[in-house]
């Protein structure tokens, strides 16, 4: 039981009591530093149904909880603030109902209903690069975190696998390859696909400039040059189903699969299911029938369909071409029914996509809304603030990206250097210090990222991400090892029930321990791992302030001992199973 379930029913009894109210909710919050107390009844929100001063009310809902509640200790009332105090044993009694819990902080549901996150989302003309790490992280984390909050999840994606970019890397292929392959180069798949994809730009620029020295217009030359019309052609026979485009859009595509997967195990994350644009791009249009007939789309003169949402404070949306052919939108509407088809039991999904892309979830969702969807009234748009780097924006085609896999190795790399230099190594085997450098590096990488609020912006940089001290991933990490030594070197039994008068420390580190379920639920219903990763900042740093204020292991009275290793051991896992939300591993050594 939570302090806050504990103090409601009193609460709620004392206001009926006093004021002939009756009232549900009740808000808390956390004591100021500065104020004696534990736990901080917040008054002013009863002024809407209490008339009164709140120095008043509050003093004598301290007072009946005093009488009536023997785990209130005392009150004082600070404006409309009424700061309670908690008796050690609440805290002592609470813990050993956790101790032993597995699962501490996660929720159990019966609920059939499930929700769908998609991530990645990848092109299949370039490798993964840090913005797609940010990507994966966050609806990994988003749906683990929502998992652990009671939630039935999928995880997808749908892979982008056809149009012009893809014709782009295909094309340069077949005139600069010379027929080479990932086995015969020795290059990952989709780094090789990549690599052409960078060698096309570079053609095209290269003609476009020789128009232009000849006295071809600018504008001219980008619509005329060659190697552009090429693609555009090859999408045409690809779309006409041409079975040698289509031989070879399946082998590059599937050389880039290959590389993907492999950057998926390194980075830790995983799917479900997969949806590919290919099989999708065409979904959606029978749904603009669907909408004509219910008069939400309307069709133009010239052949087009269309949706007004002018009345909704947004513009005209095309949902189908002239010609007949489907939008992004259009393919979006019907990928989204295809999944609850596939999946009766989704009643929601959350897409992980980047801000440049606000407005058209906007739309997206207000257009299944006004189709008739019940599943519709759940969408939600996970919207991320760009991944820069010191040096500025990175750009695929100019090949100025930060592909994941060298970053994954480089975090690997820097963390090898600086844990060296620490000299804590000392009996490690080659093979365990690559594993612990891994393990700190990915973990300094994710830590870094997932920190941010998904909506700010993040300046990457790697040096500071792998730092020992602050608000980083090694330094949780180091906690964790530390607290896993002082386990080792409990050579007594301490798995048993013990009741002890708490230190301030104790306390404090109670206090944000019991936290972390409301942090899972509160992470779960804003779709911020950020919440998850400084919650076990804020756990880890009071966990320091405990350790340096208190003996553990030297304690001479056995209770209290028993206590702090038992206090101890039960941080570490809930710091494990915190960063294991976040795809974090930790070290049982360092």
């Amino acid at each position: 039981m939570t302090i806050q379930q504990l103090l409601t029913a009193p609460i709620q009894q004392a206001l009926a009591l006093h004021f002939d109210v009756q009232l549900e909710k009740i808000e808390f919050q956390e004591t100021r530093k500065e104020f004696e107390g534990d736990i901080t009844v917040v008054i002013f929100p009863f002024l809407k149904h209490i008339k009164g001063n709140p120095v008043q009310i509050g003093t004598l809902l301290g007072e009946y909880l005093v009488a009536h509640t023997p785990e209130v200790t005392a009150f004082n009332v600070v404006s409309g603030f009424l700061n309670l105090s908690i008796a050690d044993t609440f805290y002592t009694q609470s813990f050993q109902e956790i101790r032993e819990v597995a699962t501490f902080g996660f929720s159990t549901s019966n609920d059939a209903e499930a929700v769908m996150v998609e991530y990645s989302s990848p092109n299949t003309n370039k490798p993964l690069h840090l913005g797609h790490i940010r990507n994966n992280l966050l609806g990994y984390a988003v749906a683990e975190i929502l998992k652990a909050a009671g939630k039935k999840v999928y995880k997808t994606q749908i892979i982008n696998d056809r149009g012009i970019h893809i014709c782009k890397s295909m094309v340069a292929w077949k005139k600069f390859g010379n027929g080479e392959t990932p086995e015969t180069t020795g290059i990952k798949g989709d780094k090789l696909v990549g690599n052409y994809y960078v060698a096309f730009d570079k053609a095209y620029k290269s003609e476009i400039e020789k128009a232009v020295a000849q006295g071809v217009a600018e504008e001219e030359a980008k619509k005329t040059a060659p190697i552009l019309r090429e693609a555009q052609e090859m999408l045409r026979q690809w779309e006409a189903g041409d079975p040698e485009v289509v031989a070879l859009w399946n082998t590059m595509n599937q050389w880039v699969y290959d590389g993907f997967n492999t950057t998926y195990t390194n980075l830790g994350v995983d799917f479900d299911s997969y949806y590919y644009e290919s099989n999708t791009y065409l979904l959606g249009k029978e749904v603009v029938q669907l909408g004509l007939d219910k008069g939400i789309f309307e069709r133009d003169p010239d052949g087009s369909v269309w949706i007004d949402l002018t009345a909704d404070g947004l513009d005209r949306k095309i949902v189908l071409r002239s010609d007949g052919t489907a939008v992004y939108m259009t393919q979006d509407i019907g990928t989204a029914i295809q999944r609850v088809k596939d999946y009766p039991d989704v009643k929601g999904m959350v897409y992980t996509v980047g801000n440049e892309q606000d407005y058209h979830f906007k739309v997206l969702f207000l257009i299944l809304k006004k189709l008739g969807f019940a599943w519709a009234e759940h969408l939600y748009h996970l919207s991320y603030g760009m991944v820069e780097l010191p040096s500025g924006k990175m750009k695929s085609r100019e090949g100025t990206v930060v592909d994941a896999d060298d970053l994954m190795h480089d975090m690997t790399q820097t963390a090898g250097k600086i844990a060296a230099e620490l000299g804590k190594l000392d009996g490690y085997s080659e093979a365990e210090k690559q594993e612990l450098y891994r393990v700190i590096g990915l973990g300094a990488l994710k830590y870094y990222i997932l920190k941010v609020d998904p909506k700010k912006q993040i300046l990457f940089n790697p040096e500071e991400s792998v730092d020992f001290n602050g608000n980083t991933g090694p330094f949780i990490q180091y906690t964790y090892a530390r607290i896993q030594s002082i386990l080792r070197k409990a050579d007594f039994d301490y798995n048993y029930p013990v009741l002890v008068a708490l230190h301030p420390k104790e306390k404090a580190l109670l206090k944000q321990l019991f936290q972390f379920p409301t942090v899972i639920q509160d992470a779960a219903r804003n779709h911020s791992p950020a919440l998850v990763a400084n919650y076990t900042y804020e756990l880890v740093k009071e966990y320091n302030s405990f350790y340096q204020s208190v003996s553990i292991l030297g304690e001479e009275a056995e209770d209290k001992k028993v206590f702090r290793v038992q206090l101890s051991a039960k941080v570490a896992e809930t710091i494990q199973i915190a960063f294991k939300l976040l795809g974090i591993q930790v070290p049982e050594r360092m």
